[in-house]
């Protein structure tokens, strides 16, 4: 005999757009862009729905991509029942994120070093164009 009992899906109704936003936020800003974009494009309503979110949510305008931030409130807000196997993870995730802030550091001084030599290089080829304008002319210094 079959059984006509109706079966929910776990999670209920709001199970499958919590999936949708876990998994557009596994592959960061873009997928989320891609969907606004493929919702305006099928369905404009659904575009504008998900503009509406990124924008409540704070999605677009975030620096960092969503994927990392989602991944590390994921591992830290569950344990594994295993008290020394927490400790050495959270540990191993904060020598993680410090080693991420050293490097981005890192990568702002090359940066900023980068452009400041750009820029020197910009300034003399401007003092040596003016002074071989300027060779025959009187200008006031100032």
């Amino acid at each position: 005999m079959y059984d006509t009992t109706t079966q929910s899906l776990p999670g209920g109704i709001l199970h499958w757009p919590r999936r949708a936003e876990r998994w557009l936020d596994d592959r960061g800003r873009f997928a989320w862009i891609g969907a606004m974009v493929l919702g305006f494009i099928f369905v404009w309503p659904v575009g504008l729905a998900i503009l509406a979110y990124m924008i409540w949510s704070k999605r677009m305008f975030n620096r960092s991509s969503c994927r990392s931030r989602s991944t590390t409130a994921r591992w830290s807000a569950q344990s594994s029942g295993n008290s020394a196997f927490d400790a050495y993870r959270e540990d191993t995730i904060r020598r993680l994120e410090e080693e991420q802030g050293a490097f981005e550091a890192f990568l702002k001084r090359l940066r900023d070093a980068k452009d400041k030599k750009e820029f020197d290089a910009f300034m003399e080829e401007r003092v040596k164009s003016n002074s071989v304008d300027d060779t025959g002319k009187d200008v006031p210094a100032y």
